[in-house]
């Protein structure tokens, strides 16, 4: 399991390389983990994701 400090350091690295798709990208990853029977890895990109949308921020209007 990764530290939350990881967590949120591939989650920065992920939106500067990818911007919004990045969260795209990584829920694609988590369900290729599951298709491959990793639950663990599938949860930490999950995490990654989560983190990626508190980074963003509130959708604008």
């Amino acid at each position: 399991m990764i530290s939350e400090i990881q967590v949120h350091a591939i989650a920065r690295q992920m939106l500067e390389m990818h911007g919004a798709a990045a969260i795209a990208q990584a829920a694609q990853k988590a369900v290729s983990c599951e298709h491959n029977g990793d639950a663990e890895e599938a949860r930490e990109w999950r995490h990654i994701a989560e983190a990626m949308k508190m980074m963003r921020g509130p959708h604008q209007s």
